[in-house]
């Protein structure tokens, strides 16, 4: 379904996903629950046969039949549904972006009649979008081939609500080549973030507040490779690529506020070091919280200190960064050689800290994660122009820790770094707009690294929950009440 909207006098369409496409992508399989993962071989001696598809082209969730011609009579061919696998390369604390790898998966294997021919049919998987092949292949070689394009699909939901309210977007179908995979969200004509899909196959799925006066709002989904939004993308060397514009309507009542920063810290993290041999409870804290660190095997009686390793430095002085350790608590181990240290996290840096005890045969380890954490807002409630401060604590050191991106009313407005004050972020803002509620929101983002294009950093990660490269980190939201300026 297709909105046309008017631009310096000329139309373009902006495609917009309701809920039929969204039930077909529902019941869709993935590319590997197509069947299982095949070896991908080429033409050898030209192309035999002819495929067709019937659609050429639809939404993840499509039928499509398949029905091809002029092969080999009599012969079991495999029908494979070529894609690509995507992983983030994170080597340590260096960011090298997106590597792709070629796959396939085995649709069926069909067995051609007397005159060559057969007909399948399939759901497209849910899978990368644009265009994949589809080959027929038999003992090593590719006899033919035809192509499917997965159309992108963005739906938001609810399309109203007060303030404040969350609004949860939908997106399906993005690419993983240039000019395909790199997707933008513009609230209102601000820059709001981009929305990586990596661990997601092709989609994204996150949310945003609600932010603006009551009426109508438009929420925008376009590519741009270069950090910002292709604006005029149907004169671009792709002009076909669709562009999104959704209406959400803020509607008079009570605002929608964030919880709590308290409420906010992170339940559990993913991607943790492993375990090492000093047993550490729990294996996640927060600036501040108490943390039980234990080891057997040591001898009675004697006392033992605990070593606390951090890093300190930063990226941009020139005299970077070291590792060091120092002592974090002591204790004497008891009569069956058992230490135990009870202490609490170091206002330091966010990741992963080893701690050490020299034993009686040598070093033994372990290691705990401080992941960020927020403090609330100083002042939370004034006139246009009042001064208020944002701080965090245990924000990370790695390319893509060390700093959080900003939005003001969906609108991005800078980043913070936290290497070079070990995880303490202070960041001083002032309170501009109407009288209302305004929110202000922390991504994590990634800094920097070796990735050329596209051009993702320093921006908010509005898929941080599931697609973050590297560490599994939070985001943080405040709420600031704008009031009306007092006169004389």
């Amino acid at each position: 379904m297709f909105t046309r909207l008017s631009l310096g006098g000329m139309a373009f369409a902006a495609a917009i996903a309701f809920s039929l496409p969204q039930a077909q992508a529902a019941g869709a399989p993935t590319a590997s629950e197509l069947g299982p993962e095949a070896t991908l071989t080429e033409p050898s001696g030209g192309f035999v046969g002819r495929l067709e598809l019937s659609p050429e082209r639809g939404p993840i969730g499509t039928p499509v039949a398949v029905h091809g011609e002029g092969l080999p009579a009599n012969e079991e061919l495999d029908l494979v549904w070529r894609t690509t696998k995507v992983r983030w390369k994170v080597e340590g604390a260096e960011y090298h972006g997106r590597e792709y790898t070629p796959a396939g998966y085995r649709i069926a294997t069909v067995k051609t009649d007397a005159n060559g021919a057969f007909t399948a049919s399939f759901k497209a998987p849910d899978d990368f979008g644009f265009y994949h092949d589809i080959t027929v292949q038999q003992a090593g070689r590719t006899l033919t081939q035809a192509a499917f394009y997965i159309n992108m699909m963005v739906a938001i939901s609810p399309q109203s609500g007060p303030v404040g309210t969350p609004i949860t977007v939908d997106v399906k179908g993005i690419g993983t080549k240039q000019l395909q995979n790199s997707w933008l969200l513009l609230y209102d004509n601000a820059y709001t973030g981009w929305m990586p899909s990596v661990r997601g196959n092709g989609s994204a799925h996150f949310t945003i507040p609600a932010t603006g006066r009551p009426g109508n709002h438009v929420v925008e989904v376009l590519h741009g490779g270069f950090t910002f939004a292709y604006r005029n993308m149907q004169q671009s060397p792709q002009p076909n690529r669709p562009r999104f514009a959704l209406n959400f309507q803020i509607t008079e009542g009570k605002p929608v506020l964030p919880p709590p920063p308290e409420k906010q810290v992170q339940a559990s993290v993913q991607r943790l070091p492993e375990a090492g041999e000093l047993k550490v409870e729990p294996a996640f804290s927060h600036v501040g919280e108490p943390i039980t660190v234990s080891g057997t095997g040591f001898e009675a009686g004697k006392n033992y200190t605990l070593n606390w390793s951090r890093v300190t430095g930063n990226r941009v002085s020139g005299s970077g960064w070291e590792e060091t350790e120092r002592v974090i608590a002591e204790a004497t181990a008891d009569t069956d050689g058992k230490l135990v240290y009870t202490f609490a996290t170091p206002d330091d840096l966010g990741g992963s800290h080893t701690l050490r005890v020299a034993g009686p045969d040598g070093d033994v380890a372990g290691s705990v994660w401080i992941a960020p954490s927020a403090l609330p807002l100083d002042v939370s409630k004034g006139p246009a122009g009042t001064p208020f401060t944002i701080h965090l604590k245990g924000v990370g050191w790695t390319e893509t820790a060390n700093i959080y991106a900003i939005d003001y009313d969906n609108g991005y407005i800078g980043y913070a770094c936290g290497f070079n004050s070990q995880g303490d972020v202070v960041i001083n803002m002032y309170a501009t707009g109407d009288p209302g509620m305004h929110y202000i929101t922390l991504y994590p983002a990634v800094y920097k690294g070796k990735e050329k294009w596209p051009n993702n950093f320093r921006l908010p990660q509005l898929t941080y929950k599931v697609d973050h490269p590297g560490e599994d980190l939070p985001r943080f939201e405040f709420a600031f009440e704008v009031t009306k300026a007092e006169t004389n």
